[in-house]
């Protein structure tokens, strides 16, 4: 090898070292209550252009009627969404470097105020906050964990207390990490314990990979106590869930899990998946998705107990977050109904999905019917105005849609008109 190129790799290890030693460094100085040194801190421009493009793609989006859409902020790379407990600051994740606060003080409606939260921390991929019901903010990063005590109530300091509920790289095996399937989802439970989507990374995965990712937890959900311990596998056979929520009702863990690519436009289904209870296999790698075998398994006899999804979805339509409406804004019949976001596709002829579903249910907790558009209009003719990532319940009962594509939040209500 040349000089110079070994040159580049000294100098690109050195720079990968220095900047995970200054990482280590700023997680240490929060976790001891110790300011760091000042960063210059925006704010994220909420007029202009941009926000009239978006408002006026919205008046393209259907929805039945009452119901009406705007634009609730400008938010870059908005992902998965977390309410604070006081209705006042939503928590949105990316796939990049940050997490964005979103400030409504007026409670009105429109946020007027977003920035990023405790810039001073180094992040990596912190697609996925969620909250406890105390006020307690958890961060799925790509591998680590992190909760962030009172979140709601500091996040106008650049610095924030901190602790590490999974240190960096004890989520996953270092080995496994990948730029595929690493967007996180987390929900703290009604039994008190931490729910953690992890995907594995490959389309259909090599047989030799299996006993490894069952064992820790990728392709299915993990849950832990709330400081780390006590980790166990919940749930496997999944391929890349993302989007999951529990009815508050039966308690069970419902589940979105995207499926296999290449085999076709309209194999296999995407699936909706009811967890009743831990230990539940639903298939995958033997199923690429419904009752569709994939083709590198198709010899290879699947376990016995199979869990089938309760909702086959469009395939190739990319369906991630989903939330249970408890509100009250919405008409009686929305009571319970499952909530979900279709990112839209990218491997298919003629792209299906950038839409939100809604999915209702019957007394006994199974689905009373398939999932139906509930807003649709991004998707014009195979063009999307927009690509929605989640969906989340705010603090009156109305809707949150993060949208990474254009790096928005809209939100939705209903007042019959």
């Amino acid at each position: 090898m040349k000089r110079s190129a070994v040159s580049a790799i000294a100098l690109l290890a050195l720079a990968f070292g220095a900047g995970a030693a200054r990482a280590d460094d700023a997680l240490k100085t929060l976790e001891g209550f110790r300011m760091t040194p000042a960063v210059d801190w925006p704010t994220v421009p909420q007029t202009g252009p941009k926000a009239d493009a978006i408002r006026e793609a919205l008046k393209k989006i259907k929805m039945p009627p009452g119901f009406h859409i705007d634009l609730y902020a400008l938010v870059p790379d908005a992902r998965h969404m977390a309410v604070g407990p006081q209705g006042i600051v939503t928590f949105v994740g990316t796939r990049k470097n940050k997490i964005w606060a979103v400030t409504d003080r007026a409670r009105n409606g429109v946020a007027e105020e977003v920035k990023e939260f405790a810039p001073t921390l180094p992040k990596k991929l912190p697609n996925g906050p969620c909250f406890s019901k105390d006020g307690f903010l958890y961060v799925v990063e790509q591998n680590r964990v992190l909760q962030y005590p009172a979140a709601e109530f500091f996040y106008e300091s650049p610095d924030v207390a901190v602790s590490e509920v999974v240190p960096e790289g004890d989520l996953i095996p270092k080995a496994e990490e990948s730029f595929n399937h690493t967007a996180r989802e987390c929900r703290v439970g009604p039994d008190g314990k931490l729910y953690i989507q992890l995907g594995q990374p490959f389309n259909v995965p090599a047989k030799d990979k299996l006993a490894l990712y069952n064992r820790v937890g990728m392709g299915g959900v993990i849950r832990m106590d709330q400081d780390g311990k006590n980790r166990e596998v919940y749930a496997t056979g999944l391929r890349n869930p993302v989007g999951m929520d529990f009815n508050p009702k039966d308690k069970s863990l419902w589940t979105n899990d995207n499926q296999v690519d290449g085999m076709g436009d309209d194999i296999p289904p995407g699936e909706m998946n009811r967890i009743e209870k831990m230990g539940q296999n639903f298939g995958f790698p033997w199923y690429g998705g419904g009752h569709v075998r994939t083709n590198e398994y198709k010899n290879d006899t699947p376990p016995a107990d199979v869990v089938f999804p309760e909702v086959e979805q469009t395939a190739h339509a990319a369906d991630l977050g989903l939330t249970f409406y408890t509100g009250d804004m919405f008409p009686a019949k929305y009571k319970n109904a499952i909530f979900s976001a279709q990112h839209g596709s990218w491997n298919r002829t003629v792209p299906v999905g950038a839409r939100i579903m809604v999915t209702f249910l019957k007394d006994d907790g199974h689905v009373a019917g398939p999932s139906i558009p509930f807003a649709e209009g991004w998707n014009e003719n195979g063009h999307y105005l927009g690509r929605p990532v989640d969906v989340a319940q705010y603090w009156d009962g109305s809707l949150l849609v993060s949208d990474d594509l254009v790096g928005a939040v809209y939100r939705i209500w209903y007042d019959g008109k």
